[in-house]
C-alpha cells in the first residue's frame, strides 16, 4: 500500500499535456460542476470524469486503412485490458452523438478490441505493439502483443458490451467491419469450447502457470479445477485478475448472457442471421444454466446468487469489488435493482457474511482478495451507489468517496477503511471514470442530491 504523508493536490494535467480533449465532455464537466454544492465533491468530479481521456489514450483518428485506432492503458500499468478499456470509455457514450471526434475515439476502442481478440481470445491484456513484456515467461501460449494471458470470461463480454453500447449511442455501423465480425465469430467459438472445459477431451487447450507464482498458477498442470458441463462457461480468472476457486464465475456468466443477447439486434442489422441465432442460443443456454446451478440457499439471506460454482453442487459465497460482481448485476443489465433475489444477494454482499466486506471508521464496503482482507475499494462504494434507489444510501456513498481520497483528488484501487491514507494505486483510471459516471448519473436522475449536505462516517 502507498502511504501519503502530505496532503497534495493532484489535479488535471495542463491542457497541452492531455491525451485527448472532447468539447462535449468539457461542456458537460462545467454543466455538472455548477450543480454540485460540496467543493471537494466538485473537485473530484472535475478531476475524475475526464481522467481516461486526460491520461490513458493513444488515439489515431485514421490509420493506414483510414479507420480509427484507440489504445487505452489502465493507468499505472502500460497495457490495455479489454475489461478496463470498455469501462473507462463507457461513461462517455451518452455524449458521443454530440461530438463526432469523441465517437470516433470510442469506435477506435471497439476496433482495437476486435484486433486484440483476433490475436488471442484467451488474453485479458495487450500491448499497443507486437512485443513480449512483463509476463513473457508465463507457461501458456504467449504471443507478441499480449501483456497477460489470463482467461477471463468478462473480457469477451466487455467487448460485446461496448460494441452494442456504441451502436445504440451513435447508430454508426462503419466500425462493424469484417475484422469485427471475425472477432465476434471467434468469441462464440471460444465460449462454446469453454462451456465444456479442459478435461476428458472436452476441447479446451487453455492452461496457465506462472513461474514466480503469486497464487496465479492453475492446478492440474495449469488446466484448472474440474467442473461438470452444465451450460455455463468456465473462467480461469476473475475480473480482479485473481484465479477462480471454482471454474464457473457466476456474475461473469450472467454478464456474458446479457451481453450476447444485446448484440443479437446488431448482428441482425448487419445481415448475419446465422451468427445472431448462435448468439441468441448461447445467451439462452448460459442464462438458463446460471439459473439452474448458480444460486444457493443461505441460512441468513435466503436464496441468493453464488459467486462461483463447479457444476457438481459446490459453491463459493463471496463478492469482489471488481466488475462483474454480484453487487453490479443491475448496472450490467442482468436484472432490475428491485429484483427480490438481487436484493437478497445485495444484502449478503454488503454484510459481514461476505468475507471480503470490510467496515472501519472512515469507510465500509466490498473489497477483494486481490488486496487482502480488510480493504475497501472505491469502485465497490461507487457501484453500491449506482445500484441503489435509497437516496440516503447514495449520499452516504458520496460522502465516503469524498472523504477517503486522502487529498489527492482522485480515486484509488483500495484503501484501509480506518486509515484512507493507506491506499493502493494512485493512478487507476477505471476507478476515476466510474466515479465520474456516478456523479453524471446522479445529476441526470437525482440532481437534488448534488445540492445536499454529504454525511460523514463520524
Amino acid at each position: 500500500m502507498m502511504i501519503r504523508t502530505t496532503s497534495a493536490t493532484d489535479d488535471r494535467p495542463a491542457a497541452r499535456d492531455r491525451r485527448f480533449t472532447s468539447d462535449a465532455v468539457e461542456r458537460f464537466i462545467d454543466e455538472v460542476e455548477g450543480s454540485i454544492a460540496d467543493p471537494e465533491l466538485a473537485r473530484l468530479w472535475r478531476n475524475c470524469f475526464p481522467n481516461t481521456l486526460d491520461t490513458t489514450i493513444t488515439h489515431v483518428p485514421a490509420d493506414d486503412t483510414g479507420a480509427p485506432d484507440t489504445f487505452v492503458i489502465t493507468g499505472d500499468i502500460p497495457a490495455m485490458w479489454l475489461r478496463d478499456s470498455t469501462a473507462q470509455v463507457w461513461p462517455y457514450l451518452p455524449l458521443a452523438s454530440d461530438d463526432p471526434a469523441l465517437a470516433r475515439l470510442i469506435a477506435g476502442v471497439v476496433r482495437r478490441q476486435a484486433r486484440c481478440i483476433l490475436l488471442d481470445p484467451y488474453a485479458n491484456a495487450f500491448y499497443r505493439e507486437a512485443e513480449l513484456g512483463t509476463w513473457r515467461d508465463d507457461l501458456t501460449e504467449m504471443r507478441p502483443g499480449v501483456h497477460e494471458r489470463k482467461w477471463e470470461l468478462d473480457s469477451l463480454a466487455y467487448f460485446l458490451r461496448l460494441s452494442s453500447g456504441y451502436h445504440r449511442a451513435t447508430g454508426d455501423g462503419v466500425v462493424f467491419d469484417d475484422a469485427w465480425l471475425e472477432a465476434a465469430e471467434l468469441v462464440a467459438r471460444t465460449l462454446r469450447v469453454e462451456q465444456l472445459g479442459p478435461f476428458r477431451d472436452q476441447g479446451s487447450t487453455y492452461s496457465f502457470r506462472r513461474l514466480c507464482d503469486f497464487g496465479d498458477s492453475l492446478p492440474n498442470g495449469g488446466a484448472g479445477d474440474p467442473s461438470r458441463a452444465c451450460g455455463m462457461v468456465r473462467s480461469a480468472f476473475r475480473p480482479s485478475d485473481d484465479a477462480c476457486k471454482l471454474p464457473f464465475l457466476v456474475p461473469a456468466n450472467l454478464m456474458a448472457a446479457t451481453a450476447l443477447a444485446d448484440v443479437v439486434e446488431l448482428l441482425e442489422t448487419m445481415g448475419r442471421p446465422t451468427l445472431a441465432t448462435e448468439y441468441r442460443s448461447l445467451a439462452r443456454e448460459i442464462g438458463n444454466a446460471a439459473e439452474a446451478h448458480g444460486t444457493v440457499e443461505h441460512p441468513a439471506h435466503g436464496r441468493i446468487w453464488a459467486y462461483e460454482v463447479d457444476g457438481f453442487g459446490g459453491s463459493y459465497l463471496m463478492d469482489d469489488a471488481n466488475v462483474p460482481s454480484l453487487l453490479a448485476l443491475p448496472y450490467l443489465g442482468v436484472c432490475d435493482r428491485n429484483d427480490d433475489r438481487y436484493r437478497r444477494t445485495r444484502a449478503f454482499c454488503l454484510s459481514a457474511d461476505n468475507p471480503y466486506f470490510a467496515a472501519g471508521g472512515q469507510a465500509r464496503g466490498v473489497g477483494s482478495p486481490h488486496t487482502g482482507v480488510g480493504t475497501v475499494w472505491p469502485i465497490a462504494i461507487t457501484m453500491q451507489a449506482l445500484t441503489s434507489d435509497d437516496e440516503g444510501e447514495i449520499l452516504a456513498c458520496l460522502g465516503m468517496l469524498r472523504s477517503t481520497h486522502d487529498g489527492t483528488g482522485f480515486m484509488h484501487e483500495s484503501l484501509d477503511p480506518d486509515a484512507p491514507a493507506k491506499f493502493t494505486r494512485p493512478w487507476f483510471a477505471w476507478a476515476n471514470t466510474l466515479f465520474g459516471e456516478l456523479i453524471a448519473t446522479v445529476y441526470r436522475e437525482r440532481p437534488q442530491l448534488l445540492r445536499s449536505p454529504l454525511p460523514s462516517m463520524d
